[in-house]
């Protein structure tokens, strides 16, 4: 450690002890935890779910720890995880499918891991204006002449097929092969009987025998690629479904909570070398993240008004506040005008949204393995293994421990005696049940995708 460093960690501890002592109050840990590394870079997208980097670091956490941290944002997916994975970055706001995918070396080869899961919830689909008016006559109408929620995919279905018929590919975007947005609109389109296409180890365009065309777009480009006509559709987290209403260019038509209500969204992802390497310092910015999850949630969202003034800023998500404010403050607004009161369309602290649950974990790797980006049949051994060495609930809960014994935290607030794995559940837009102990049991009810010892071979499903 370099003599600065020393001598800057000696007045943080003494500079949070003289608070303590001045406020009259005693914590059993209130001095920050040995780490190992303090000079930190995290990385992220500009989406509103980055929210739990952006106020650990407004509000001190991060320095509550002995961690001087600097948060910059990335180009895309990928490049945020290479730089992980080379050291550039020390870790970053990322897509639940990262880390399982570099771990069994789709894409890439690294075994990254997570320590915090950063929220539930907080996507959408969006269509363009003419899609919708395709659509409207298949959705049915309240009392009120609203549509009725959740608008399933059966009526895209024949706007899919009169695209078909007259030669046009029906194109829509998601952000990253391995995001919870793929595998969403995936999970949405299937469940109304349009197919999203399957990806083969020759093949990685994710099309093969596909209804609609799924491609890689960014976040903050998904409007304007939308607008110009390369796509007509889209899944994409906050701000960028709100948006293309403010722009008045497309329709949100539905949000991942009605698709699988109070699904895990993004994570905090590291190498393991680094979490073996640091320990404390794992175990520090762990702390940090939870209390920031904590602070959004508190009191009702009471602070939602305050973190969307500071999302809004430039070198966060840089959106205009009112579009973030649509969505993170409560409400979300589907068609102009029709903004319908969605409390949990963000959630980051309450219904133990933080912790990493290995069901999760294994949740992505059956659509994986459903839509071919796992090519053969695996046991489920096999996904609770990799769930395991992924998903480090842990450091997690290692860190709940210390904030709950500090006074930060309360010890309700987490699922100390969890086996990890959630209650099986059919919340989910075609109501099939999913117990993540019995993957392939799961798999097997879905009715498009692989199954058992399918494969894809020549464009083609074969085994069985």
């Amino acid at each position: 450690m370099k003599p600065f460093d020393s001598m800057r960690r000696t007045f943080m501890v003494a500079a949070a002890s003289s608070v303590l002592m001045l406020s009259g109050l005693t914590f059993a840990k209130a001095e920050p935890l040995d780490v190992e590394k303090d000079e930190l870079k995290f990385g992220f997208i500009k989406l509103t779910d980055m929210a739990p980097l952006a106020i650990a670091y407004e509000k001190g956490y991060f320095e509550d720890e002995g961690l001087f941290v600097t948060l910059e944002p990335q180009a895309n997916w990928k490049v945020l995880l290479d730089r992980v994975i080379t050291g550039e970055l020390d870790g970053a706001h990322m897509l639940a499918g990262q880390p399982l995918a570099a771990t069994i070396g789709f894409g890439t080869k690294a075994h990254i891991v997570t320590p915090f899961s950063m929220d539930l919830n907080g996507n959408g689909i969006t269509v363009s204006n003419e899609v919708w008016d395709m659509m409207k006559s298949h959705v049915p109408m309240g009392k009120d002449g609203k549509p009725v929620h959740p608008i399933p995919a059966s009526a895209l279905k024949p706007v899919v097929d009169k695209f078909r018929a007259e030669g046009k590919p029906f194109n829509m975007g998601m952000v990253f092969p391995v995001s919870t947005h793929n595998y969403e609109l995936r999970y949405w389109l299937a469940s109304g009987g349009i197919h999203p296409g399957f990806y083969s180890p020759t093949d990685v365009s994710g099309q093969i025998k596909a209804d609609a065309l799924l491609s890689v777009t960014p976040p903050p480009q998904m409007p304007a690629t939308m607008e110009a006509g390369t796509i007509v559709g889209y899944c994409v987290g906050e701000p960028w479904n709100q948006q293309a209403v403010f722009k008045g260019i497309g329709v949100p038509v539905i949000t991942d909570y009605e698709i699988w209500n109070n699904n895990p969204e993004k994570v905090f992802g590291l190498t393991k070398e680094f979490t073996d390497k640091y320990p404390n310092t794992t175990l520090a910015l762990t702390k940090a993240l939870i209390r920031a999850a904590k602070w959004l949630d508190e009191n009702n969202d009471a602070n939602r008004p305050e973190a969307v003034k500071i999302l809004s800023r430039s070198e966060y998500v840089g959106a205009d506040a009112n579009v973030i404010a649509n969505s993170m403050t409560g409400t979300f607004e589907y068609e102009k005008g029709d903004k319908r009161n969605v409390p949990d369309f963000n959630v980051f602290y309450r219904y133990y949204a933080t912790y990493p649950y290995y069901s999760d974990a294994v949740w992505y790797l059956t659509q994986m393995r459903r839509w071919g980006q796992i090519a053969d049949h695996k046991d489920d051994a096999w996904y609770a293994e990799v769930a395991k060495s992924v998903y480090r609930p842990d450091i997690y809960l290692k860190a709940a421990k210390m904030l709950v014994e500090e006074g930060k935290a309360d010890k309700a607030d987490f699922p100390w005696d969890t086996d990890g794995y959630r209650a099986p559940t059919d919340a989910f837009i075609d109501k099939i049940l999913y117990d993540g102990h019995k993957p392939n049991a799961y798999i097997d009810k879905l009715a498009i995708g692989l199954k058992g010892n399918e494969k894809i071979s020549g464009g083609a499903v074969t085994g069985g």
